[in-house]
């Protein structure tokens, strides 16, 4: 109890008010989105899940500011990213959120502390005004210490996942977005990124909305929701949903 009455005198980290996205399909128009809601609270780990073409990907898009919704709103750390031009909506991306994708986009060039490195004086505030996490600390968070001289190539997949999941974090950004962390990583490697991730979300409170098809996946965050149609499914759905899954 005192868990959840301490979550609910947080700040929200993310609200998302009536967004509506509509693709144009030749003459067609396609909804994606139909009227989304959702308020994420700072220190949050939320998963999305529901079936391919539900929206989720599309919701995630939206929330990272790689897209602009056909309306609605959308408020990452208090400011409203949806109603800002291109140029600033880059700025917030670039200072206040992570993105983790299912390829790990990694410059294969570079070495695992150069990568991060690179982001580090990037990617905006952390670099500048000294908040973000040292180097070395996320690279022992990570367990990748003894691999930062390693390039790309040099490393398992799983451990480019969690060298992406460093470079996202380096800064703390007020949100991690990651999009399928594990959709392409075996059992082992799929379970020690998820542990990753609710590491940094319990050690460091990073708010964190992970975009999931895996029940697995989606059970090690704090809370679930589901996704149909376009539509997050109510609170009694959801939790009828998570009961019959057995998740509580």
């Amino acid at each position: 109890m005192n868990n959840r009455i301490e979550l609910a005198q947080r700040k929200d980290a993310v609200v998302v008010e009536n967004l509506q996205m509509v693709y144009r399909v030749g003459k067609v128009d396609v909804p994606a989105l139909r009227g989304v809601e959702i308020t994420v609270k700072q220190g949050e780990f939320v998963a999305v899940m529901g079936p391919s073409g539900c929206g989720k990907s599309t919701l995630l898009h939206l929330l990272g500011g790689l897209l602009r919704p056909t309306s609605g709103r959308i408020f990452v750390d208090g400011i409203e990213i949806s109603a800002v031009n291109d140029t600033e909506r880059t700025r917030i991306r670039r200072e206040k959120i992570g993105f983790v994708f299912q390829r790990f986009n990694l410059l294969p060039t570079l070495n695992a502390r150069d990568n991060i490195e690179l982001a580090r004086r990037i990617h905006g505030n952390g670099y500048r005004n000294g908040s973000g996490l040292a180097v070395d600390e996320v690279l022992r968070l990570l367990r990748l210490e003894d691999k930062m001289r390693h390039k790309p190539a040099e490393l398992s997949g799983g451990e480019q996942q969690r060298l992406s999941i460093a470079r996202a974090v380096i800064n703390k950004p007020a949100l991690l977005l990651a999009d399928e962390p594990t959709g392409s990583l075996d059992s082992d490697n799929s379970l020690l990124v998820l542990q990753m991730l609710q590491e940094l979300n319990i050690r460091y409170g990073q708010t964190i909305i992970m975009i999931t098809h895996d029940l697995e996946a989606a059970s090690t965050a704090s809370r679930i929701v589901e996704m149909r149609d376009g539509r997050i499914l109510n609170r009694v759905q959801n939790l009828v949903y998570a009961r019959e899954q057995g998740l509580f």
